[in-house]
């Protein structure tokens, strides 16, 4: 009976076979979940300045002298009678540029050799990072860069943030990457200049490149997640392995790195793409809010 199941199983083929939750999330509540992505997006826009835009909105900034063209209903009179030359008002303009976040979503994101892997980290940062923009007032939307198919168009309700946030917690661990196909299947859709956040760990090949192609249009942000054990493995020498999303075996020395790091940092600074590389055993939100300010993320453009 248990062959044939297993057979049955192998048939398929299918990712939904092996799902999994997250294993720092389990025990927690899904409010307590959502209380740590809040005190995380909490840690990030503490301090963040108003970076006030010019234009149409609802607070006042200045007034300046009237030019053709401007509305008469903006004129300010009190200042237009004092200095007897025309004045109009000046708000701080809405800032409203989309946030798209992807997040990897394949095994090798959840594979770990440490406490928390690096797709729990990734699901962490994309949330407090979401929820943050929420706050400087851009619309969020997510895709998962997997075989399912996952994508929450932008939006400034945060509730709908929280729920694709919990529904991500479940994954599989058979799950193949999908970023280059889905980072295609973005670029035509996006019609207006957008704030575009890979979360992955850039295991697909041509995972680099698509992303640099899409920085040509948008301000892309790649935050690249690394478990220890792809650096080395300590006192080991050839070590026979299995690749977690292909199944491909492969023999491999424990001293050799799995990715060319020096490389896809190269043709990421070359391609204009803002990058901070998370490590999962290295504490990172000191770092992940230094590039936050530094980048404006979620600040829209003049």
């Amino acid at each position: 009976m248990n062959d044939r199941v297993d057979a049955e199983r192998a048939a398929r083929g299918r990712s939904d076979d092996l799902p999994g939750l997250l294993a720092h999330v389990e025990p927690l509540a899904a409010r307590k979940f959502v209380i740590a992505i809040r005190r995380l997006a909490n840690d990030l826009t503490y301090g963040l300045d108003g970076s006030r835009f010019l234009g149409s909105g609802i607070d006042y900034v200045q007034s300046r002298l009237y030019q053709h063209g401007d509305s008469v209903k903006s004129i300010d009179w009190r200042v237009t009678a004092r200095s007897t030359k025309v004045h109009v008002k000046e708000y701080e303009a809405q800032r409203r540029i989309p946030a798209w976040f992807l997040i990897d979503t394949s095994a090798s994101m959840v594979v770990s050799s440490t406490a928390r892997s690096k797709y729990e980290l990734a699901l962490h940062c994309a949330g407090g990072l979401a929820l943050a923009c929420l706050d400087r007032t851009s619309p969020v939307g997510v895709i998962g860069c997997g075989e399912r198919e996952v994508r929450v168009p932008p939006s400034l309700a945060k509730d709908q943030v929280l729920q694709w946030l919990l529904a991500l917690r479940r994954h599989a661990f058979d799950d193949r990457t999908a970023l280059v196909r889905r980072i295609a299947e973005l670029r035509p859709t996006l019609t207006a200049r957008s704030i575009v956040v890979v979360c992955s760990d850039l295991h697909e090949p041509g995972a680099v490149h698509a992303v640099a192609l899409l920085a040509q249009q948008h301000e892309v942000a790649v935050l690249q997640f690394q478990d220890p054990a792809e650096l080395a493995l300590p006192g080991s020498g050839f070590v026979r392995a299995q690749e977690a999303e292909s199944g491909r075996a492969f023999v491999n020395h424990g001293r050799r790195r799995l990715l060319d790091q020096a490389t896809i940092e190269a043709e990421l600074r070359r391609g204009g793409v803002d990058h901070l590389l998370i490590r999962t055993d290295q504490p990172f939100v000191h770092r992940l809010r230094h590039f936050f300010r530094a980048r404006g993320l979620g600040r829209g453009a003049r």
